[in-house]
């Protein structure tokens, strides 16, 4: 079969892969769509020889597709051909209290692999998991929904449940590319007061089209001061960060009303204050990495039960053979969420 792989200096191919099989514990799922995530262009952009972009691996970590086989030890109730799944895209030792809580990200067993990176991913038609890592998908989701799922709106998700109660709270979300989308879409769902804060104004609409009750352009002037405003000179308790711009951080420390909480999900910022600034404020910064497969099935089960429109995220649809042109129009970060899809992975 064919996968799709990195070679850095925004290089991607085609290579040839054997089919892979089952063994013990596992399954082999047949891709149906495999999300393009904004943390593959870091692998993407990365200069060629590293690690991460040998070629060795096939990328991709948002697969969502049906099971195709089943290897030995794979209880019926765990996995049957024809299920339709998502796939938790780390693999822990399954034996330290990280992975048996559902958090195979941070195993403490020196065993942490992640799909796409040190595991093969899903572009390609084909995918070999642990049967442990499967999170069924809901007959009302499609695919693309349980690609956007298991990792850019599993990630707004799991940051909204770091921040807690979020109902009837005013919520700051910097960003609204896919992940930022998400979480507007979900903490409206959740009865929170979004407002969205994007340099882009088709971003900024697409925003308002999820619930948020007022966008604002960073650029056009003081963000922080814009949140006071909304908020009747408060500031905001809830702050999202998922750009992983500087700024973004800047602002919405600078944006938050006392006892405020900030959740950094975007990746390449820093965070630079002093304390002294920041002190009396009391303020909770905190970070999110991902979900943890439980807020993985959580947040699918939410979506489902709500109807919310995460197809709606998607401006892009790719073949597999339209790799290149695909990541070469991602690398612009001027459009939604796309995936590679398979109309018939057989």
């Amino acid at each position: 079969m064919k996968g799709a792989v990195f070679l850095g200096d925004r290089i991607v191919e085609l290579r040839d892969f054997p089919d892979p099989q089952p063994g013990p514990g596992e399954v082999v799922v047949a891709i149906k769509a495999s999300g393009m995530c904004g943390s593959d262009l870091h692998v993407y952009r990365e200069q060629a020889g590293r690690a991460t972009t040998s070629g060795e691996h096939i990328n991709g970590h948002e697969p969502a597709g049906v099971v195709h086989a089943v290897g030995p030890g794979v209880p019926s109730d765990a996995a049957r051909v024809g299920d339709r799944v998502m796939v938790h895209h780390y693999i822990g030792c399954t034996r330290c209290d990280h992975c048996r809580s559902g958090w195979p990200q941070m195993c403490t067993g020196q065993s942490f692999r992640a799909f796409g990176t040190q595991e093969h991913g899903g572009h390609a038609p084909f995918m070999r998991v642990p049967a442990a890592a499967l999170v069924p998908l809901d007959d009302t989701l499609s695919f693309e929904a349980g690609a956007a799922i298991g990792c850019g709106t599993g990630t707004a998700w799991g940051g909204l449940e770091r921040l807690g109660d979020i109902g009837g709270r005013t919520l700051a979300v910097f960003g609204q590319g896919p992940v930022g989308l998400s979480a507007t879409m979900l903490a409206t769902a959740r009865g929170a007061r979004v407002v969205a804060i994007d340099p882009e104004p088709a971003r900024r609409a697409h925003a308002q089209r999820f619930g948020a009750v007022a966008a604002i352009d960073p650029t056009a002037g003081q963000a922080p001061e814009a949140l006071r405003e909304l908020t009747g000179g408060d500031g905001v308790p809830l702050v999202l960060e998922t750009s992983g711009a500087s700024s973004a951080i800047r602002d919405g420390i600078a944006a938050l009303a006392p006892w405020g909480k900030v959740c950094l999900v975007g990746l390449g910022g820093e965070a630079r204050f002093g304390t002294v600034d920041v002190h009396r404020s009391q303020m909770t910064l905190m970070t999110s990495w991902t979900m943890s497969i439980v807020q993985q099935r959580q947040c699918a089960a939410f979506i489902a039960r709500n109807k919310l429109p995460v197809d709606d995220l998607f401006t892009h649809r790719w073949r597999l053979d339209q790799v290149v042109e695909a990541y070469q129009e991602f690398d612009r970060q001027a459009a939604g969420k796309a995936a590679i899809v398979f109309d018939d992975a057989a």
